[in-house]
């Protein structure tokens, strides 16, 4: 019978994980040594917190994170590994991978937080005026453009429809000369698979789409966000991705929205900043040595820049009022 899992990836590769780490690759290869492969349980794409040890009903989760944490070190000896890293775990499972050896990462997401709005105008009416004028401006130059929006969940995304939204998606990377992270037999399984847990945002002017956000619900919560776009229009981007993302919580009663890793812009929009962790081991003495001191630094630096980020939200502060009238 199996007790815990902790599904884990052999990557010669550091995309796709948002814990970034191409420095630590670079002073390997600067010093003649080789970071990869190495060794990450994640999900790939994904920048969201969830279990990376999977245990069995009964079974202790600490324990059984000690047990497998300590066990992928030494699975990072057998397949030539530089390192472990566990990308996004819960919280509550940090303290056990730093027992087992692993020295923990600490970084900073932006997360909307429902605190029971009615609708958008009861989200925005706890901004201070200028950033609120500010934030309508964006919305209104998107309605004047011609531009509206509709949500599709992937239990009524049609083939024909689906090929659009992946074609929006690729077109995006494209401008960057990159090709896109998913492809089209990813987009089916996702919709095939997830159903009405897979929530598209649609941005259409004359009927006809021009932008989308694709983004996933689960528990109460909304995450995501893919971006896609056939033409360009002020402040699209953040009614796309942002404040229609909001507007489906507020709607189906969701406690919050992760949009996706960075993006300090998110601040002025009202998306809190809040904690995420990483955890590492590195197999080289030396190496451990200097990035477990860099961490320490980081952790300080992020924990101020936390204090600091707060002061850049939208809302009101304690006894802060606006004129009643200046609601424009």
């Amino acid at each position: 019978m199996t007790l815990a899992a902790m599904p884990l990836y052999l990557k010669s590769h550091s995309w796709g994980e948002f814990v970034f780490d191409h420095a630590w690759a670079e002073a390997f290869h600067r010093a003649g040594r080789h970071y990869y492969p190495k060794l990450v349980s994640c999900v790939p794409f994904t920048p969201v917190a969830g279990p990376r040890v999977l245990t069995a009903d009964g079974v202790d989760r600490a324990w059984s994170g000690r047990v497998l944490a300590t066990a992928a070190r030494e699975l990072c000896k057998t397949v030539n590994a530089s390192s472990l890293h566990v990308l996004f775990p819960p919280e509550e499972d940090v303290a056990t991978l730093e027992e087992a050896g692993l020295m923990v990462r600490k970084d900073c997401q932006y997360h909307w937080m429902n605190r029971g709005y009615r609708d958008f105008e009861d989200f925005l009416s706890g901004f201070r005026s200028a950033r609120r004028k500010k934030l309508l401006r964006e919305r209104r130059r998107v309605s004047e453009a011609g531009i509206d929006f509709r949500v599709v969940t992937g239990d009524t995304l049609d083939d024909e429809l689906l090929e659009k939204v992946f074609q929006m998606h690729a077109l995006t990377f494209a401008r960057r000369g990159q090709a896109p992270y998913l492809n089209r037999r990813c987009f089916r399984q996702l919709r095939d698979q997830l159903g009405g847990g897979m929530v598209v945002v649609l941005a259409e002017r004359d009927s006809v789409p021009v932008a989308c956000a694709i983004s996933f619900r689960g528990g109460d919560a909304l995450f995501g966000r893919y971006w896609g776009a056939a033409e360009e229009h002020n402040s699209l981007h953040f009614e796309t991705c942002f404040y229609q993302g909001i507007e489906y919580c507020i709607r189906e009663g969701l406690a919050r929205f992760e949009p996706g890793a960075q993006g300090e812009h998110k601040l002025r929009r009202g998306f809190d900043p809040t904690v995420t962790w990483s955890a590492h081991w590195i197999a080289e003495p030396a190496f451990a040595a200097a990035i477990g001191n860099y961490l320490d630094r980081e952790a300080n630096w992020v924990d101020r820049y936390v204090i600091d980020a707060r002061d850049q939200l939208p809302f009101h502060r304690t006894g802060e009022r606006d004129d009643p009238e200046d609601h424009s």
